[in-house]
């Protein structure tokens, strides 16, 4: 016998022995259908960016009218028409990317941490270029309640985007849709300050005002991986041999 006629007789050995038999597949998938239900598809990647869109607008606008809308009655028609047009693109920009992150096997123009960097950098950009008023009064106490005021909304219009998302994507990397979804609502946060805060000083535009993104973000991140990490720990727990 020959050594192709012997590999030959052993192929179709281990087919016959690993081939299902046609009464175990009908059992299994009669066992499988009951349990069967229609899926939904998502809706386009478009359409859930809007809807991200409209909530940080709508947590924006709400906050801004809330604490009245002195900043934007203060600005020029060349300031309002930068810093919110600016304003409306990193808010579709970072939500788009927060939905890519929801969506396994999507792909990613930005990842989260360049996001983050882009976003901060526009802002500062703009600020810088606007805002030449060089005078500094309570730098501090000024700053850190526009600081605290900003995070105030960015965190909920980062839990309603996430909130928005839960139920329709899945983030393979927790930690970094946090750190999208925190620079979402930081840029919902500045949103909000820039409708509001009739301050132009520079420094503290550019330092108070744009430090509600990353803090923001790092806030978004730290929550995923503090929420995330007991589970991760408790199955590498398990999986060790005792």
């Amino acid at each position: 016998m020959k050594d192709e006629e012997i590999d030959d007789v052993l192929n179709r050995a281990a087919r016959a022995a690993h081939d299902p038999q046609p009464e175990t597949l009908r059992r299994v998938a009669e066992s499988i259908k009951p349990s069967l239900r229609p899926v939904r598809p998502l809706p386009s990647t478009w359409a859930i960016t809007s809807g991200l869109f409209f909530v940080c607008a709508a947590v924006s606008v709400a906050g801004a009218a809330h604490a009245g809308f002195f900043g934007i009655e203060k600005m020029d028609i060349l300031e309002r028409s930068l810093v919110f047009s600016t304003l409306v693109l990193l808010i579709w920009v970072a939500g788009a990317a927060f939905v890519h992150e929801m969506i396994p096997g999507s792909r990613r123009r930005l990842s989260s941490g360049a996001l983050l960097a882009f976003g901060s950098a526009v802002l500062l950009a703009i600020f810088a270029f606007l805002f030449r008023d060089c005078h500094v009064e309570h730098f501090v106490p000024v700053g850190v309640a526009c600081l605290l005021t900003g995070l105030l909304y960015a965190v909920p219009a980062a839990l309603l985007s996430w909130l928005l998302l839960l139920r329709r994507g899945v983030a393979l990397n927790p930690v970094s849709a946090g750190l999208a979804a925190g620079t979402l609502g930081g840029i919902a946060g500045v949103a909000m300050l820039e409708l509001h805060c009739p301050n132009f000083e520079a420094a503290h535009v550019l330092v108070w005002h744009t430090a509600v993104v990353p803090l923001s973000a790092a806030l978004g991140a730290a929550v995923t991986w503090i929420l995330h990490f007991p589970r991760a720990s408790g199955s590498r727990e398990r999986a060790t041999p005792q």
